[in-house]
């Protein structure tokens, strides 16, 4: 009688079956346990040396510190940070690929985009927000207004004359210039540019009128005398320009800040998700990184990844309203 041998390699596959269930969960709790193993991508969806940019670099050298291994950063930038957005919420969620969590892309984007290739709320897990910058008002050196209500009144008078630069279309700069055109009751032009550095160089050339930037870009142009300031969009006077009016002192209620933490592709781990909040607190308490961030004119922000997700929501339901009366819109 002849005898049915299973070839070798089905009969580990059947045998161990029972097994491979425990065996897998096992393996990837230990993925877990010792993450980060090896070298972390980082998408930054702006141009190097821009305000995010620069703040998400302090971030990733604490983070090598704090981890011994290196987290690497890759500017994808492209549709007001959509592009590289979309590159963090399509990649594998294991840890290796992380990204900015920005109001433009998480926040502002999802009204402000006709169809957008990812649901920020659904296909990205907010790890933490880190910091809170407000955007400056500023003009070409020669501008004629020296005020906020001159420039409203010269506005008024010139309906659609003169122009405001931001760092993109669907950046919180554009947003807050919305914001102004609407309050004031004036027309503005917006200009929008493949992030802060080239929109300095034409406001600089003469090229634009006026632009609203997340600190720290204007403050070295202000202090350099190479732009007027004309107004902050905090709340408060930020201290790193204590005599700069804040826009609530000509438009009562006004108030807009721009926003950056740290988010990964839906259906990470959570204990993996909790790890890296909790490596990202110690990071914002080392004196090193508060230094850097009053540098850059930052003020840090810590949330957990619950109070992110629900951060993140909050901003996009509060700003829904002035994008949509806006008529602000990308196909």
């Amino acid at each position: 009688m002849s005898k049915f041998i299973l070839p070798r390699r089905r009969a580990l596959i059947l045998s161990g079956g029972a097994l491979s269930a425990p065996m897998i969960a096992s393996g990837v709790a230990r993925a877990q346990a010792d993450w980060p193993n090896r070298s972390v991508r980082y998408i930054v969806p702006f141009p190097a040396g821009g305000p995010t940019d620069t703040l998400s670099r302090i971030v990733c050298a604490e983070l090598t510190n704090l981890t011994g291994q290196t987290f690497v950063i890759e500017n994808k930038s492209g549709n007001g940070g959509v592009l590289g957005a979309d590159l963090v919420a399509k990649a594998t969620p294991d840890g290796y690929t992380i990204g900015l969590y920005t109001i433009a892309a998480h926040a502002i984007a999802p009204t402000l985009f006709v169809k957008m290739p990812f649901d920020a709320g659904r296909d990205v897990t907010g790890i933490a927000i880190l910091w809170e910058v407000p955007n400056f008002l500023m003009t070409r050196l020669d501008f004629p207004a020296s005020t906020v209500p001159e420039i409203i009144a010269l506005a008024k008078a010139n309906p659609g004359k003169y122009s405001f630069a931001s760092s993109g279309a669907g950046t919180s700069p554009q947003i807050t210039g919305e914001l102004f055109k609407q309050m004031a009751g004036i027309n503005l032009l917006h200009v929008p540019y493949r992030g802060s550095a080239p929109a300095h160089q034409d406001i600089l050339a003469g090229q634009v009128d006026m632009m609203f930037d997340n600190l720290p870009g204007p403050l070295g142009l202000m202090k350099g005398g190479k732009v007027k300031a004309f107004a902050v969009t905090s709340a408060k006077r930020h201290p790193a320009a204590p005599d700069t009016p804040t826009m609530a002192e000509f438009l009562p209620g006004y108030e807009i800040t721009s926003w950056g933490g740290i988010c990964g592709p839906a259906n990470m781990p959570p204990a993996m998700v909790d790890k890296l909040s909790g490596l990202l607190k110690t990071a914002l308490q080392s004196d090193a990184l508060k230094e850097a961030f009053d540098k850059q004119g930052a003020e840090r922000v810590w949330l957990n990844p619950a109070d992110t997700a629900k951060y993140r929501a909050d901003n996009e339901a509060r700003l829904a309203p002035v994008i949509k009366a806006s008529g602000a819109k990308v196909e």
